[in-house]
Formats: structure tokens, C-alpha cells, sequence
């Protein structure tokens, strides 16, 4: 299936207020592909927040990133799917046996089932934060042996840097779906994250999904913010 540039964008809601959630989701319809909602909103207001956004009637990637022995990341997953999600995930680095019962709990519910994906290193770490966790590997190794592990488990795709695409494309193919934070348009501000490029070059790369947050939640006109981005991959 080949996507949109608009269908392309997530944008992140990283807010406990789910007014302001809200607001911004009804107007941005038809703006961006869909929201992701996190640790911060989910919080602060549980499931009836996140069906609430999912009324507004946008893909809800829920960015919760399970990480616990592995029969409670199943029961998590679980207990996830009343919520609709679009996309759910997990740690990769909760290893082989908790990413394949998050994906057995998704292959025992019938019906239409989220996109699991599995975070490998997150976007504010380097590799000097590596190596202090005791890591040795550069960040790229990492994210690619735990995209390459997270493969290997039947999940869907993984979330990496922009830094990463390519290598991991190499590893794990074409059809693995890579979700990409860290994106920053040339005209935003880079904000706390390491490893970033611009929309138009993550898409080169080969990502699938970009997530983004305050260039478009923190701009004048989160509308009109959107609409520059998905142009701008539109002229790919």
C-alpha cells in the first residue's frame, strides 16, 4: 500500500491536558495520518482519554512502550486492544521471549489487529549514553541488532532514529516499517533529540511513518505547519 504524505505524519500529543488534545486533533483531520499519544497523556487521563481522541476519528498510535517480564507485557497488549490502537509497542531490549508474547496476545484476538513495533534506542541517546549504561556498541549497531532481534520475533517494524533507516533497511528489507521520531523540518527548532533530519530526507531514506511533534503542536498554525511538511514530501 502506498501512503500519502499526510497519511505519512503522526503527529505526537505529548500533553496531560486533553482539551488542548482535542483541539488539536479535530483541527488537524485530514492534516496528518494520525496522533500518537504517550506516557505523559496516558497518565494523566487513561483509557477514556485515549477514546476520546480515537473518537475524533484519527489512527491512535499509543506510545506506551511496554517493558516488564513478559507475561505482563502480553497481558498489557491485551488489555490495549479494547482501545482501537492503529499502532502499539514494546522495548526491544525486554528481549526475544517478551517481544514474541506481545505478539502471540495479538495473534489470539481475531479481527483487525495494530501495527507492533518494537522501540531500540531512544532518540535522546548517543553513544556516550550507551556507554555509560554499559553498551559497547555504537547507537547505529544497537538500533539495528535489536531491529534485527525485533524482526525475528514477528513484530511489524521497530522506532528509530533517522540515523538508522538505512542500515536497517539492509538488515531487515523493504517491507519492515520504520517509524521515525526525531524529525525536525529545517525551519523548527531541534528541541532535546540527538539523532534528527528533516521530513524530506527520512523519507528518502525509506522511512514509513514520521512522528512529530512541536514543529507542528508548538507552531502559530499547527494547520498550516502540517500542510508545509506534507508538501514538502509531497515534492518527492
Amino acid at each position: 500500500m502506498t501512503l500519502t504524505p499526510t497519511e505519512r505524519i503522526y503527529v505526537a500529543l505529548d500533553t496531560p491536558d486533553t482539551a488542548k488534545a482535542l483541539e488539536l486533533a479535530k483541527q488537524l483531520i485530514g492534516h496528518v495520518g494520525g496522533v500518537k499519544l504517550g506516557k505523559e497523556f496516558f497518565v494523566a487521563n487513561g483509557p477514556e482519554g485515549v477514546r476520546a481522541l480515537a473518537e475524533v476519528g484519527m489512527p491512535v498510535f499509543l506510545d506506551l512502550k511496554f517493558h516488564d517480564i513478559p507475561n505482563t507485557v502480553a497481558g498489557a497488549i491485551s488489555s490495549a486492544l479494547p482501545l482501537s490502537p492503529s499502532i502499539l509497542n514494546v522495548h526491544a531490549c525486554g528481549g526475544s521471549e517478551m517481544m514474541r508474547k506481545a505478539r502471540t496476545a495479538l495473534d489470539e484476538v481475531s479481527g483487525e489487529k495494530p501495527m507492533l513495533i518494537a522501540v531500540t534506542v531512544l532518540t535522546s541517546l548517543g553513544d556516550d549514553d550507551l556507554h555509560e549504561l554499559g553498551v559497547d556498541k555504537t547507537a547505529e549497531d544497537q538500533v539495528v541488532h535489536l531491529a534485527s532481534l525485533a524482526k525475528s520475533c514477528g513484530l511489524d517494524g521497530v522506532v528509530c532514529s533517522p540515523h538508522e533507516i538505512k542500515p536497517i533497511r539492509a538488515v531487515c528489507g523493504p517491507d519492515f516499517k520504520l517509524v521515525v521520531p526525531g524529525i525536525r523540518p529545517t525551519w523548527a527548532a531541534t528541541g532535546d533529540q540527538k539523532r534528527i533530519t528533516t521530513p524530506a530526507d527520512a523519507i528518502r531514506d525509506g522511512a514509513d511513518y514520521l512522528v512529530i511533534g512541536r514543529p507542528i503542536t508548538g507552531a502559530d498554525d499547527p494547520v498550516a505547519a502540517a500542510k508545509r511538511i506534507a508538501d514538502e514530501l509531497g515534492g518527492l
